[in-house]
C-alpha cells in the first residue's frame, strides 16, 4: 500500500507545484517500480487466503495521499530555517498526536515499561536515532534541494533493502521472482531520479 507514495508524489508535484510532467517516460518508471513491489511481496500477500482489511488498506492509502501532499506542500509552506528543527518541530507533534489517540482508545491500559524486553528497547532506540533523528531529518533536507517525485522513490527502494537484509541476515531465500522484482524497482528508481523536473514559472520568468 505505501509503496503507492511515489505515484501520490509525482501527482502532487504536477498538480500542486507545477515543477514536474507526466510524460509516458515518467508514467512507464512509476508503474514499473510499483510492478517491481508487487512481485517482491507477492509470496506474502497470500491473496488465497484471509480476505483484505478494507479499512486497514483505506487508512494505508489515505496516510499515503496525506504524505504526498504534505510533503509537496512543504516546498511552499514557511518552516523552520534549520532542517532539524523542522523534523523534530513534526515529529513532536505526531508524537502527541498519537499518545492521545493511543490513550482514548485504551492502549496505556496494562502497559508496564519494565515488561518490554531489552531486545524492543534497542529497536526503539534504533527507530529513534536511524529512523527519526536521522533518516527524516535527511527527507526532510532532500525535499527542498531534490524533486519530490526523485525523493518519493524511497518508498521503492524500502522492500528492496528488506529482500537484502533479510538474504544476509536473516537466511531468506532468494529467488528468481526476488531478483525480477528488485530489478524493476532498481530500473524504476534510475529513471525517474535521472528525469529532469520542470523549473517553477517564476524562475523562468527571472
Amino acid at each position: 500500500m505505501m509503496a503507492t507514495i511515489p505515484l501520490f508524489m509525482a501527482l502532487a508535484e504536477i498538480l500542486l507545484l507545477g515543477t514536474q510532467r507526466l510524460t509516458a517516460r515518467l508514467t512507464l518508471a512509476l508503474l514499473a517500480g510499483l510492478g517491481g513491489v508487487i512481485v517482491l511481496v507477492g509470496p506474502t500477500m497470500k491473496l488465497s487466503g484471509a480476505p483484505l482489511d478494507r479499512v486497514g488498506a483505506m487508512a494505508l492509502i489515505a496516510g499515503a495521499m496525506s504524505w504526498s501532499v504534505a510533503s509537496a506542500m512543504a516546498r511552499k509552506l514557511p518552516l523552520p530555517t534549520s532542517k532539524a528543527m523542522s523534523s523534530g518541530a513534526q515529529m513532536l507533534a505526531g508524537g502527541v498526536l498519537l499518545g492521545l489517540v493511543s490513550g482514548a482508545l485504551g492502549e496505556w491500559r496494562g502497559f508496564h515499561p519494565m515488561d518490554v524486553s531489552k531486545g524492543a528497547w534497542f529497536a526503539l532506540l534504533y527507530l529513534v536515532v536511524a529512523g527519526s533523528i536521522i533518516g527524516f531529518t535527511a527527507y526532510v533536507w532532500l525535499l527542498h534541494h531534490e524533486s519530490p517525485t526523485k525523493v518519493g522513490t524511497y518508498a521503492y527502494v524500502n522492500p528492496v533493502v528488506a529482500v537484502l537484509v533479510g538474504y544476509f541476515l536473516g537466511g531468506e531465500a532468494l529467488g528468481l521472482r526476488t531478483l525480477l522484482g528488485t530489478a524493476f524497482v532498481l530500473a524504476s528508481v534510475v529513471v525517474i531520479t535521472t528525469t529532469r523536473a520542470n523549473k517553477p514559472a517564476k524562475e523562468e520568468a527571472g
